[in-house]
């Protein structure tokens, strides 16, 4: 009988026995602006281990946080370290705005701002790889309506996009 069942209702229950670990980063350049926008959305309970284990703080409920400490401070510190951004090859200030919950996720809003012309984009963001050695990050970089991505992952947490932007 279980042979019987199309592996399109497979798939659901495989998702059950081995989770899926993976972020989705969107960037895209508003040239107006002067601004890389920047929306981040990552699964609660993954962000919750990798916080506990961060902050050694085995009792931590990401989503009503005690001794005083709210998920924007614990998210704009951990994102400090674990998410950078290089424009032709100089590093840039991140603006870490907030964020906001649907459903399973969080989402996070970042802002770059100041930003000029630039001929290459590079990205690190190795979020939640020290807890899941499986996790991979996916980043689309949006400029002029063309996107280009990557998959970050623990081994490769780091890579470089080129864009011609003399127009």
């Amino acid at each position: 009988m279980f042979l019987n069942i199309g592996f399109s209702k497979l798939l659901p229950l495989i998702f059950l026995v081995h989770p899926i670990h993976v972020s989705v980063t969107e960037i895209e350049f508003d040239e107006k602006d002067r601004a890389l926008e920047i929306m981040m959305r990552a699964f609660i309970d993954d962000l919750e281990l990798t916080l506990r284990n961060n902050l050694r703080q085995p009792e931590l409920d990401i989503l009503e946080p005690k001794n005083g400490m709210t998920i924007d401070q614990m998210m704009a510190d951990y994102l400090k370290d674990h998410f950078k951004i290089s424009l032709d090859n100089k590093p840039q200030k991140t603006n870490y705005l907030g964020h906001e919950r649907e459903g399973d996720a969080f989402i996070f809003y970042i802002e770059v701002s100041n930003v000029k012309k630039f001929k290459t984009i590079q990205i690190l963001n190795d979020i939640i790889t020290e807890t899941h050695d499986d996790q991979s990050n996916l980043v689309h970089v949006t400029v002029r309506d063309k996107v280009r991505s990557l998959r970050l992952t623990r081994n490769t947490p780091m890579d470089k996009l080129s864009f011609d932007l003399k127009k």
